[in-house]
């Protein structure tokens, strides 16, 4: 029987590919059987990563430095595609900044937007008018639990991720007709470098653990439910976000 998980022949783009959760999903996708086109805005990183990857599929992969907020550089990643339709994208490239609303800047409020949200839906855009996603492609983006739930400090990022959904809810209806599929993962805290750099920052986080019936994350769970959305099990699946907390929400 065929593997309706797996990714063998597919070709998929993965943004934000030189550390943590987008490294990840790029070498889970190469597992599946997938040709795999990373970029990052560090070049060495992004070369540790092509590195990573099951080399075990009939084509090379191939990694792109650019910075995606650059207009530029977008169109060079684009360029280096080289015509070749993609049958995925997964947009995992954001940052986060701490920030109360009464004290962030203008510069961090619009920052934090053209990296999350910005970026993706212009290099969408960019990739959607060139026919460079195939019919029944998969559009994938990174959100976060923080468009969920109320957390202080991070007004911005919540608030950038929450826009991503709304949007890729309009998209997932203008992209249909074409059966390409568009959805959202929103995962909680996940065990990254990021996280542990914030452990470092504040001391611990076992009291934040805590809350989690189900444990922090690690990167392959993410990288599994991207699997899903981009393979051919999600075929009835669009303008959706899946919810990826541990239990957080419910506990």
């Amino acid at each position: 029987m065929e593997n309706p998980f797996s990714l063998s022949g597919k070709r998929i783009l993965v943004t934000g590919a030189s550390s943590g959760i987008g490294r990840q999903i790029a070498i889970s996708c190469s597992q599946m059987g997938a040709q795999v086109v990373i970029t990052g805005r560090d070049r060495e990183r992004l070369k540790q990563t092509l590195e990573m990857l099951d080399k075990s599929a009939l084509v090379g992969h191939q990694a792109v430095q650019a910075e995606l907020t650059n207009a530029a550089e977008r169109e060079t990643l684009v360029a280096a595609l080289d015509g070749t339709p993609l049958n995925g994208v997964v947009h995992s490239a954001g940052i986060s900044r701490l920030s109360p609303v009464r004290m962030f800047t203008e510069q961090h409020l619009r920052e934090v937007q053209a990296i999350n949200v910005d970026a993706p839906m212009l290099l969408t855009q960019a990739l959607l008018k060139r026919n460079l996603v195939a019919p029944e492609g998969s559009l994938v983006f990174v959100a976060s639990i923080a468009a969920h739930i109320g957390v202080a400090g991070v007004g911005a990022y919540s608030g950038t991720k929450a826009a991503l959904i709304a949007m890729m809810r309009c998209l997932a209806m203008e992209v249909v007709k074409r059966r390409i599929r568009a959805n959202c993962l929103s995962p909680a805290l996940v065990e990254t470098p990021l996280l542990e750099a914030t452990a470092t920052m504040v001391g611990s986080m076992e009291q934040e653990r805590n809350n989690y019936p189900l444990g922090f994350g690690k990167p392959e769970d993410v990288a599994n439910a991207a699997i899903f959305l981009l393979s051919n099990a999600s075929r009835w699946i669009t303008g959706t976000t899946l919810v990826m907390d541990g239990g957080l929400t419910i506990s």
